[in-house]
């Protein structure tokens, strides 16, 4: 053969050679109602924003006909593809491909990769976020089948619920099954990512290489989030943290995410990236790469001193972070959005710190705080030794926070000219930060 015939040409074929049996017109009449009536939500959506005597309504009306409605959509369908691993996350003007595959037909690895996804997964979407409607459209299920799923079988009963003409059906459900096809032939782009790949023994080979174009593995991404969600937020986990901290048996397991980052894409217009971020809000969680930490020193109750401050301010960390933030200042940074983001990612480490050294010292023999040798005032017994004899504190979080605050004045003091504006924002962060750990469960 000369050339490949193109995929939308094979389905089409596929189309008129299967002939199916006559449609169920009871099925058919259930498809049609999802259909009718995600046109109706979608139109009413519209309608709402209009006088009643808006000349437009009537054009709108008019457009979402399903007839009308469905043949704006088949000639939009190719402005978008389904894919698994999309490239826009690698570079936002990157114009090269994206690829839909099915995890379960990847190899299979020992690392984790898309594969472990098997059946299971979310297709992502990426184009003209203006044609994202017609994905919705084909998401839509009746009887568990998405109407997607349903063009590719070339289902009878959906193409007489599309149309009563059975050429005009077949050619859109033809169309619209080709969502997942590349667009055009598969590229890279100057602005996308490359790395070369041993393959051969020899590295100083230079014909022992393959030259990779990474994408983004979206789908996999998509239910790492689904998990960590879960896992933080769900009124499980949040049940499961409440009853370890109540010292009780829990059904399910308490997982905990340490040092988690969240890198953002697509800033205030994420659905230019993909559907599935936009869905995400732009969140793309990062787990912790870092090596394990050796601590060899066992960890030692505040004794002695009258305020926690006066230990955490010795620890390395806090000392490096303290002093990054001394140093920043005194550079007499201009007042803006870069100065102010600098300055809060700093305060928000300092108070992470103050998060680890509390964990840590939660984990001593509950009750220390009780001791004669303890100095500590009650909300700082409260906070260290939760489960001790301590009296409740009304509003520990608001004294913690503004312990915190009043710390940092003083630690920045010399030579700074701290005030009341500075131990304002510092007593804001750090009760955000606080109202956001208890909100978890983990305070």
């Amino acid at each position: 053969m000369k050339h490949a015939t193109h995929l939308t040409d094979l389905l089409t074929i596929h189309f008129r050679e299967n002939r199916m049996s006559p449609p169920d017109s009871l099925r058919t009449t259930a498809i049609r109602s999802v259909i009718t009536e995600f046109l109706q939500q979608r139109l009413a959506a519209k309608l709402e924003k209009l006088a009643e005597d808006d000349p437009k309504r009537a054009e709108l009306q008019a457009q979402f006909q399903p007839a009308a409605w469905l043949g704006d959509a088949a000639r939009r369908v190719g402005q978008i593809q389904a894919v698994t691993h999309s490239l826009k996350p690698i570079h936002p003007e990157a114009k090269g491909s994206s690829l839909y595959r099915e995890p379960s037909s990847l190899s299979p690895l020992d690392e984790l990769g898309s594969h472990a996804l098997g059946d299971a997964f979310d297709t992502d979407v990426v184009g003209n976020a203006a044609a994202l409607d017609v994905y919705k459209f084909l998401k839509l299920t009746h009887q568990g089948q998405s109407l997607l799923g349903l063009t590719a079988q070339a289902d009878a009963d959906l193409g007489a619920a599309l149309s009563d003409d059975a050429a005009q059906a077949n050619a859109w459900m033809a169309t619209f099954a080709g969502l997942s096809e590349a667009r055009g032939g598969l590229s890279s782009h100057t602005l996308a990512k490359q790395l070369y790949w041993p393959v051969g023994d020899d590295p100083h080979d230079d014909t022992g290489y393959h030259l990779l174009a990474p994408l983004y593995p979206t789908s996999l991404v998509h239910r790492v989030y689904q998990t960590l969600q879960e896992d933080r937020f769900s009124e499980e986990a949040k049940a499961a943290r409440e009853a370890r901290k109540a010292g009780h048996w829990h059904e399910r397991p308490v997982r905990e995410y340490p040092h988690l980052a969240i890198q953002k894409l697509g800033g205030t217009k994420p659905q230019n990236i993909s559907q599935l971020n936009s869905e995400r809000r732009g969140d793309n969680l990062l787990l912790a790469s870092l090596p394990p930490v050796w601590r060899s020193a066992e960890v030692r109750p505040v004794l002695g001193t009258v305020s926690l401050f006066k230990v955490f301010r010795h620890r390395p960390e806090a000392r490096r972070l303290t002093l990054l933030l001394r140093r920043f200042l005194e550079g007499d940074p201009a007042s803006n959005l870069a100065t102010r983001t600098q300055r809060g990612e700093w305060v928000e480490a300092l108070l992470e710190e103050l998060m680890l050294f509390t964990a840590e010292q939660q984990t001593l023999e509950p009750g220390w705080s009780s001791g004669s040798r303890c100095k500590l005032p009650a909300a700082h017994r409260a906070w260290l030794d939760p489960d001790g004899e301590s009296d409740p504190v009304p509003d520990l979080i608001d004294e913690l926070a503004q312990d915190f605050a009043n710390w940092l004045n003083h630690e920045l003091c010399d030579p700074l000219p701290m005030g009341d504006p500075e131990y304002l924002r510092w007593r804001k962060q750090a009760r955000e930060l606080f109202k956001a750990m208890e909100r978890e469960g983990v305070l």
